[in-house]
């Protein structure tokens, strides 16, 4: 078995991270994080507003991923 075919294997059972449309508060990125990595979007959603206080902005961040990740 070749090299190619076992990345190209990979590659197609890899996840895809999605926004959530389900479970959603206001974009669906922490929701989205939480099924991708199969976690509780509480925990996402609490390292969120903790980060806003950090020295780099979190809510451009937020909004950044909001912009980029596509819906589910």
């Amino acid at each position: 078995m070749s090299i190619g075919r076992i990345i190209k294997g990979l590659i197609k059972h890899m996840k895809k991270l999605f926004r959530s449309t389900t479970d959603k508060s206001l974009g669906g990125v922490c929701g989205g994080l939480a099924e991708y990595t199969n976690s509780d979007s509480t925990i996402w959603r609490l390292l969120f507003v903790a980060l806003i206080f950090a020295p780099f902005p979190m809510i451009f961040m937020y909004l950044l991923a909001w912009i980029i990740i596509p819906k589910n």
